[in-house]
């Protein structure tokens, strides 16, 4: 299978802060902080780029978000309804000139493709980017989950909608550049293929990956793109399904079908090589053309350099337990080994050396297994959630929750991983910054805070119940989109932001 299909929560009555279409709503005025200006000097800014913070996807923020142990109890919710529901993170950018003086500007991006920009510190709309076609299939299955990623010169942001193109949009209007190729059209049957994984930003290119839809309605493939930040030009495609061809494949024209790549951090960038490691999901697999459920690793230009696949690749394509339900969790090279932490909905979390995937150091091909170790996911449960992987006093730490617990491992000098802590909350993408670690339990609907080297809880913050949502920690906030999943029709949600006083 490849994703599950966001569906809707029919939303209460909300302290809104924005809302309507288009032209940007009146901004409220600012929450009233006596020492405001002492506040805000001693809290320092910060941007939140994109899914995981960097390309790498660790999950590990700033070192200094103005949030820590002391403060974190005193943190205010500002509850921001919006014109659709936001199944992912959001992205922030601090200090943008929008209307003539500086903003934090938080930017998410709805199930149907509107992409909207707010102001941090007041909840106000400042623009908010409609696609031409919503129309077409707003209300139906054709959606995105992927969330924002802003451009490394902070004037643009890319944002998917459900007819397979990805946006460049200006971070201080919401225009969109039509130029060269902008927008970029992913896939020739937006219908069938789906942009479930944020982009990844490489150097001056851009990594998108296509995945399918809930039910895998044949045809389609996934597809990794490479895409010229500038022109938005495709310069280089790897099919998952059908590898042999090097171009964007109409998906009826491959006789495989499947093989998504539909993980919550979808292309990982390896820091040094550049290489990219990525996960597919139920699909064929013969070692030559087809990968589905397996780990590949590409060259920067897309080129497959190695494989690692499973033993048991053909049981989990039959039973449905795709392995890149979730992608791969790059480790910190330590003492020559580069190694990545690999989960799925088979329960099963594989410790992977990317220097040997298979075991070998020879090319891709049909060898099976070769991990060095399994382990069972936090409650034993599918992981749809993206691993936080943090390096401190010398230990490297993987964060990883699922439906069922949370768990922090440590990897041993042996090159194993053993439980540190292990507790019952449920969470998607757990985010550590500022020395906290984040996990928004989304059945329950709370964002839960903890010290991450004992697992001890510091605050429980009240949120709403969601889908692949997670926090984001910048300059004094939290900023948590909620309700993906569980709402109605998708056209209304809400995004909390947790502030300190006077953010």
């Amino acid at each position: 299978m490849s994703s599950r299909a966001p569906l809707a929560l029919l939303l209460g009555v909300l302290v809104s802060g924005c809302g309507g279409h288009s032209p940007a709503a009146p901004a409220p005025p600012t929450t009233p902080v006596t020492a405001a200006g002492v506040v805000r000097g001693r809290v320092p800014s910060g941007d939140w780029p994109q899914f995981g913070y960097g390309s790498q996807r660790s999950g590990v923020g700033p070192a200094d978000t103005g949030i820590n142990a002391g403060n974190v109890r005193s943190l205010r919710r500002r509850t921001v309804r919006v014109d659709g529901v936001v199944d992912g993170p959001a992205i922030e950018l601090h200090a943008i000139g929008v209307r003539g003086r500086p903003r934090d500007v938080v930017v998410v991006t709805t199930t149907y493709g509107r992409t909207i920009a707010l102001d941090a510190g007041t909840g106000a709309r400042l623009w908010e980017f409609v696609p031409a076609d919503i129309g077409s299939y707003q209300g139906g299955h054709q959606v995105t989950t992927a969330s924002p990623v802003a451009d490394p010169d902070r004037r643009y942001v890319y944002a998917a909608s459900p007819d397979g193109r990805l946006h460049k949009l200006a971070i201080a209007t919401g225009r969109e550049l039509r130029s060269g190729h902008w927008p970029v059209r992913a896939t020739l049957d937006p219908t069938r293929e789906k942009l479930a994984s944020p982009a990844t930003v490489l150097g001056r290119s851009l990594i998108l990956v296509t995945g399918g839809y809930f039910g895998d309605a044949l045809s389609y493939q996934g597809h990794v793109l490479r895409i010229d930040r500038a022109s938005g030009r495709i310069e280089a495609v790897f099919n998952a399904l059908c590898s042999n061809r090097r171009y964007l494949l109409l998906p009826a024209s491959c006789p495989a079908s499947d093989a998504a790549i539909w993980g919550r951090a979808g292309a990982v960038v390896e820091p040094g090589s550049d290489n990219i490691v990525l996960a597919t999901g139920n699909g064929p697999f013969n070692g030559a053309t087809d990968w589905g459920d397996s780990v590949l690793e590409l060259s920067p230009d897309l080129r497959l350099l190695h494989n690692w696949t499973p033993v048991d690749q053909a049981a989990l394509e039959h039973g449905d337990a795709d392995l890149g339900s979730t992608s791969p969790a790059l480790l910190p090279a330590a003492g020559g080994a580069r190694l990545a932490v690999q989960g799925g909905k088979s329960g099963k979390l594989s410790l992977l050396d990317l220097n040997v995937l298979d075991g070998t150091r020879g090319p891709a091909g049909r060898r099976l297994g070769g991990e060095l170790q399994q382990l069972p996911t936090p409650g034993g449960s599918e992981l749809f959630s993206a691993p936080a992987v943090w390096r401190r006093a010398g230990r490297t730490w993987v964060f990883a929750a699922d439906a069922s617990g949370t768990t922090a491992y440590v990897l041993g000098a042996d090159r194993r991983l053993r439980a540190a802590w292990s507790e019952g909350t449920a969470g998607t993408s757990p985010v550590l910054a500022g020395g906290l670690l984040y996990v928004y339990d989304h059945p329950a609907g709370r964002l839960v805070i903890r010290r991450p080297v004992s697992g001890r809880i510091l605050a429980v913050l009240a949120a709403a119940p969601g889908h692949w949502e997670s926090p984001i920690v910048v300059g004094g906030r939290v900023v948590l989109p909620e309700g993906g999943s569980t709402a109605d029709d998708g056209s209304s949600g809400t995004v909390d932001i947790y502030h300190l006083a006077g953010r």
